[in-house]
């Protein structure tokens, strides 16, 4: 069974993932991510695989739902420490195949059925965890649109009338411009 093959070679798998997160050039994982994000995901890809094994497996299993809001919740935490999308994809993929890496070498009798469950886990995982990132992206481009929109306005109002930039459209639009351009300096890169 995969579930168990995960659970005894727990410790393996982590110190593989971490070692595939460090050999990457770009980007570089902080080792606080893998040391609480893999065996995390370690333990609920066990948990569904044993719901899986027990018929639980048509539906929104108790256990899909809490995996969901788990690695939601996990997408949050990295986004609110800078992490990337790239980032997120590749430590879950790297669980993938340290399992598949470690059970070929090691002969583990482990079925087609849990491959596919290991990978719609797997997908399904990512999903949620990047949905905090879109959310994110969306906040940050409406504010980034906010205060461009007022930047122009203060602007206009400066060209077309009689008012210097001491005034408040000019401290208006200084200011919009400030927080545009810490804006932009904390967003990732594209």
């Amino acid at each position: 069974m995969l579930h168990e093959f995960v659970s005894s070679n727990r410790e393996e798998l982590v110190r593989r993932c971490r070692s595939k997160g460090s050999a990457r050039d770009s980007p570089v994982f902080a080792p606080a991510g893998l040391d609480h994000g893999v065996p995390l995901v370690l333990e609920q890809l066990v948990w569904a695989l044993r719901c899986e094994e027990e018929g639980a497996s048509s539906g929104r299993t108790p256990a899909a739902v809490e995996i969901s809001r788990t690695a939601a919740l996990h997408g949050s935490e990295l986004v609110a420490q800078g992490y990337t999308v790239g980032q997120v994809v590749h430590d879950y993929g790297d669980i993938g195949q340290a399992i598949a890496e470690l059970a070929t070498e090691l002969d583990a009798p482990v079925t087609v059925a849990e491959f596919d469950t290991l990978n719609r886990f797997l997908d399904g995982a990512i999903a949620d965890a990047l949905a905090p990132y879109a959310v994110d992206r969306d906040q940050t481009r409406d504010e980034q649109r906010r205060l461009l929109d007022t930047a122009v306005r203060a602007f206009a109002a400066l060209k077309v009338g009689d008012i210097g930039l001491e005034g408040a459209a000019g401290q208006l639009l200084e200011q919009s411009l400030r927080k545009l351009r810490a804006l932009i300096d904390r967003s990732p890169p594209p």
